[in-house]
């Protein structure tokens, strides 16, 4: 395992928006997760990030973003609302713990955090996407 490193070159945590929300000890690491993230996201991901991207919505979501010790799926940093996309393993009860315990983290740092099964991204898209609109109207 590679040692965390400090912010990426010529950007300070103030002036960084995606270092501004992550835990600078374990930057490095969770750089390393969130791209390899995005080079092989789930179906269920790339469906949503096709409805998500290009401020489609009207407001802007990042992908694999860092917040604090964590990886949010879909961050918009504007509103602080996190899309959290569940496969299977999601079920398990030490997952599901552990879920709990980072949306509460989150909750605390003034996020909402909506979650999805991938499932329910691939058979009901209309009904989620008219979830999140509703939510970012309320914001």
């Amino acid at each position: 395992m590679k040692a965390p490193h400090n912010p990426p070159k010529g950007g300070r945590a103030n002036d960084n928006a995606e270092f501004k929300t992550a835990d600078t000890f374990l930057y490095g690491l969770l750089k390393e997760f969130s791209i390899e993230n995005r080079k092989h996201p789930t179906q269920a991901e790339s469906i949503m990030w096709q409805f998500l991207r290009g401020q489609s919505l009207g407001v802007k979501f990042r992908r694999q973003h860092i917040i604090g010790p964590y990886i949010a799926d879909f961050a918009c940093l504007s509103l602080k609302i996190i899309i959290e996309l569940d496969g299977g393993y999601h079920q398990l009860p030490s997952q599901q713990d552990s879920d709990a315990e980072r949306t509460e983290w989150l909750e605390n740092k003034g996020y909402k955090v909506i979650r999805f099964s991938n499932e329910e991204v691939i058979a009901n898209l209309e009904k989620i996407i008219k979830q999140i609109k509703q939510l970012i109207n309320e914001k």
